[in-house]
């Protein structure tokens, strides 16, 4: 990460100190990766530690920032080797963490020589352990090439990293160039902190695009892609991102990077997702998420989310997460505000900026506010406890996830943060909102380097206090604790709307589910299904779920024909009031069985209706605010 621990009272971070560690950081240590092997997914470094003689223990990084578990790919590593004075040194793991390896420096050797391959090779799935390469780019992570000294502070630990690309390659990247030579580049000096937290995205189709030229610090994004066409981001989308730009500059009043890369990887060919840097973040979307407008959209929240960490996350960052180096565990107890809070201002900037219409976000807080109001699995997990079990969670998978509840802090989250942005609005008359929370919390200091302010709930409650004086603590933790069935919705009621139900999908759910081939009956039977008929997922406590359907079974008919998502819509409109019973002829592990499933409501999807005589503050949020 490329930050330097904020030293102050009540805010200093432990250092971890080794013990009998034979380093010797009399110059730093130097990282080359090459990535020419990249289009064969095959990654490789050579690293130059200096050290000194006695016993030493390096440590491959386990806890990786942002990430929020334990998910350091250590499985794909391979061809370690270490040498000194041109001998190959022997090494031994330990026998409990996986990620250490034990080795005795003789004497007269200053420097160690270690060489890591990354396996490239996994599937499009997870963060930095998923796939990150195709035939024309790469996202190097490197925390995936390098080992460190175990026991030291990672913003002491100092690297001179460099990077050799294929020819013709160009690259993106927060950290500094020190010079060229050839298809080489060395950057300059950084601690192993700010190195984690600077990825590189090269790519042989790259494109750089610099955003609101009149702003300092300077902001790009950087686009590598498989094809050229993917590349050609319109001016319309340039616009709305230096918009972006000048919206966080408005809300934020604060700056806290030298520069800052959004690193766009334009691929079906890499795992797809977000992961926050304090002057870059790795944004990894749909081949055509730039080309297409349907997939501009649905990725809309992506770089706003991503840029809204630079200030909540990396510089304001929970105690927790706030860890000296990668091998100690972090606490995610307050992720309901890193990833909470961070998914409603990222929402709230992409409306803001014109990523998304008023309409579009609306109708996406439709289908939050549902979903999380038709979640059993509240009842006896709290969103607290998604937060705390947060590392267990990312792999999880679908079947029953509403009973068991997954990453919940984002989207209910979310809501809680609307709730108390709303209410701000309501009890100072509209002269103050969340907005002058985030502007004093996450601006502290003003424009700053990259650094990390740790933060308490403690802190969060005094913060909030200091823009309207009300019992926050009671108000946050009566919804973070909450086993209620309903979701907390106090946020829309006071914005001067409630969710409502219609016989007619809303706009963004059309979208969603053309874009993931699965059809929502959710509302209605309890059900998602794709288009061949596989179920998904089955609400607990639902019309299928007591009908005895379970994820993973195939509707195979409907009323005597055969499955289509069409025939079973019209099976439910027929259904309506006093229509017959839906039949439905079912498939599991080879056996088939009917099921009569008795509902008689009509479809339903969610929808987000005016509420008469309650100011519009919804409306208000969405207004940019960048003059």
């Amino acid at each position: 990460m490329s930050s330097y621990w904020m030293k102050c009272a009540g805010m200093a971070l432990a250092v971890v100190i080794g013990s009998s560690v034979a380093v010797a950081q009399t110059a730093p240590i130097t990282l080359r990766v090459d990535l020419t092997d990249a289009p064969r997914k095959i990654l490789h470094a050579i690293e130059v530690m200096p050290v000194k003689a006695g016993p030493l223990t390096v440590v491959y990084p386990k806890w990786v920032p942002g990430e929020h578990g334990p998910t350091g790919p250590i499985e794909n590593m391979a061809g370690f080797f270490v040498t000194a004075n041109g001998q190959t040194l022997k090494w031994e793991r330990d026998k409990v963490d996986m990620f250490a390896y034990h080795l005795t420096v003789p004497q007269g050797v200053t420097k160690l020589e270690i060489k890591i391959d990354f396996l490239a090779s996994s599937s499009l799935s997870g963060f930095s352990s998923g796939g990150s390469t195709s035939e024309n780019l790469a996202l190097l992570s490197w925390n995936t090439l390098l080992v460190y000294p175990d026991g030291t502070n990672a913003s002491e630990v100092m690297f001179t990293p460099a990077i050799t690309t294929p020819v013709g390659w160009k690259f993106g990247t927060a950290l500094d160039k020190d010079g060229d030579t050839g298809q080489t580049t060395t950057f300059k000096t950084v601690s192993l902190e700010q190195l984690i937290d600077s990825p590189v995205l090269a790519g042989r189709y790259f494109r750089e695009v610099a955003l609101a030229p009149e702003i300092t610090p300077k902001h790009f994004v950087d686009m590598a892609a498989d094809g050229p066409e993917e590349v050609e981001l319109s001016k319309e989308h340039i616009a709305q991102f230096d918009r972006l730009v000048r919206e966080t500059g408005a809300l934020y009043k604060s700056r806290h990077y030298g520069s800052y890369h959004f690193l766009v990887t334009l691929s079906d060919e890499v795992a797809h997702f977000g992961l926050e840097h304090h002057q870059s973040s790795d944004d990894r979307v749909t081949a055509t998420t730039f080309t297409d407008d349907r997939e501009f959209v649905l990725n809309g929240l992506l770089l706003p989310h991503e840029f809204t960490h630079s200030w909540n996350g990396k510089y304001r960052r929970p105690a927790g997460l706030a860890t000296s180096n990668y091998q100690k565990p972090m606490e995610g107890d307050l992720l309901w505000v890193y990833e909470g809070l961070t998914e409603y201002l990222g929402d709230v900037l992409a409306a803001r900026c014109g990523i998304w219409t008023p309409d579009q976000y609306k109708q996406r807080l439709s289908t939050i506010a549902a979903e999380y109001d038709n979640r059993p699995g509240r009842t006896w997990r709290n969103v607290q406890d998604t937060a705390t079990s947060a590392q267990i969670l990312y792999t999880a998978g679908a079947g029953w996830d509403n009973w068991r509840l997954n990453v919940d802090y984002y989207d209910e989250g979310e809501l809680i943060w609307l709730d108390v942005d709303t209410t701000i609005r309501k009890m100072t008359d509209g002269k103050k909102s969340l907005d002058d929370f985030v502007a004093k919390f996450h601006g502290l200091g003003g424009d700053t380097a990259p650094k990390v302010v740790p933060y308490t709930f403690e802190d969060v409650v005094a913060g909030l206090n200091s823009v309207v004086a009300n019992d926050w603590a009671t108000f946050l933790r009566s919804r973070v604790d909450s086993n209620a069935y309903q979701a907390p919705l106090g946020g829309l009621e006071n914005g001067g709307y409630k969710l409502t139900y219609t016989d007619k999908p809303n706009p963004w759910s059309a979208m969603a589910d053309a874009q993931s081939g699965t059809f929502d009956f959710w509302y209605s039977l309890g059900v998602h299904a794709g288009k061949s008929g596989t179920v998904s997922d089955v609400l607990k406590g639902g019309v299928a779920d007591k009908g005895g359907i379970g994820p993973g079974m195939k509707i195979i008919a409907v009323n005597g024909r055969a499955y289509t998502p069409d025939v079973l819509k019209a099976s439910i409109h027929d259904a309506k009031d006093s229509g017959p019973a839906v039949e439905l002829i079912v498939q599991n592990t080879g056996f088939y069985k009917i099921v009569r499933l008795d509902y008689h409501g009509g479809e339903r999807y969610p929808q987000l209706e005016r509420v008469a005589g309650v100011p519009d503050r919804l409306d208000d949020i969405l207004k940019p605010e960048a003059k």
